[in-house]
């Protein structure tokens, strides 16, 4: 499956789970499908989620946890019937991702706390000479927060090059618009100011996404900085750029809308229930 493809199965696995569940975050979600699609398709080196030579993640904008746990599911870190608990009394699946469940590197949701504990790990992968790197997945909203351009000035002075972050430029957050809650442009000035390497790609575009992933591996003395202009809600007509869905849960009636605007059908869930089953509502 190439990245594009999963990307798309994602979105229908987040659309599937978020209804079944009556649980929202559903923008949030979509807007990072292609990103981790490329991340855990091209990028990441993992060849077991317990290996301690392999490649972290953290996904420092932990409300878009349902994206993550439909990736998880698709590499076969999860199962399917792992994921259908998502939301559920005594799941490990919630709305923000706890480092119980396999495959989650760190527990986030406090907005801000993800690129300091990356940055950490990255220091911590060079003290003890490994060679993985770090990648941190941040929304544009978090760099509102200090403690982000702390982490991002302890990584420059340390030269982390191990150390890749990854801005979910969506323009959204929770209390409206970005630019109208704390103006952050130009974003990439910013962190280019900080000792960054940066770079700006579409965040739905599987080719820009690994060519500068791609990039980052050939940085040998400064952190890196892929900014991704997304759209919050993407691939869901009446979701699209529209601030409600980081909240909202799905109708019947638009969960029927959101997966026929789908360009992939639900997938196979690995054997684990069947195709195109209907989706029970637990709400």
């Amino acid at each position: 499956m190439n990245s594009d493809d999963l990307a798309r199965t994602v979105r229908a696995l987040i659309l599937e789970q978020s209804y079944s569940a009556g649980v929202g975050h559903i923008g949030s979600a979509l807007s990072i499908a292609d990103i981790l699609a490329v991340l855990f398709n091209d990028v990441l080196a993992i060849s077991a989620v317990d290996d301690p030579q392999r490649d972290r993640f953290i996904l420092s904008k932990g409300h878009a946890a349902l994206a993550l746990y439909a990736v998880l599911q698709q590499r076969g870190i999860l199962t399917y019937e792992q994921l259908r608990t998502y939301c559920t009394d005594g799941t490990l699946l919630s709305v923000h991702p706890d480092f119980h469940l396999r495959g989650v590197d760190f527990s986030t949701g406090s907005l801000g706390n993800g690129l300091g504990v990356g940055a950490g790990m990255a220091f911590g992968a060079r003290l003890q000479q490994r060679s993985h790197k770090v990648f941190v997945l941040v929304s544009d909203a978090e760099c509102n927060e200090g403690s982000l351009w702390e982490a991002a000035m302890f990584a420059a002075h340390h030269r982390l090059s191990n150390l890749v972050a990854i801005v979910d430029n969506n323009g959204q957050q929770a209390m409206g618009a970005t630019q109208d809650i704390l103006d952050m442009n130009p974003i990439d000035d910013k962190w280019r100011s900080f000792g960054w390497h940066t770079q700006v790609v579409d965040g739905h575009s599987a080719a820009q996404l690994a060519s500068a992933f791609a990039e980052t591996r050939r940085q040998a003395s400064v952190p890196s900085v892929v900014i991704a202009n997304t759209v919050l809600g993407r691939g869901v007509s009446f979701m699209e750029n529209d601030m409600r869905w980081h909240y909202l849960p799905l109708t019947s009636a638009q969960y029927a809308q959101a997966l026929n605007e789908m360009t992939a059908p639900l997938p196979d869930r690995g054997g684990s229930g069947v195709p195109g089953e209907e989706v029970a509502d637990r709400r």
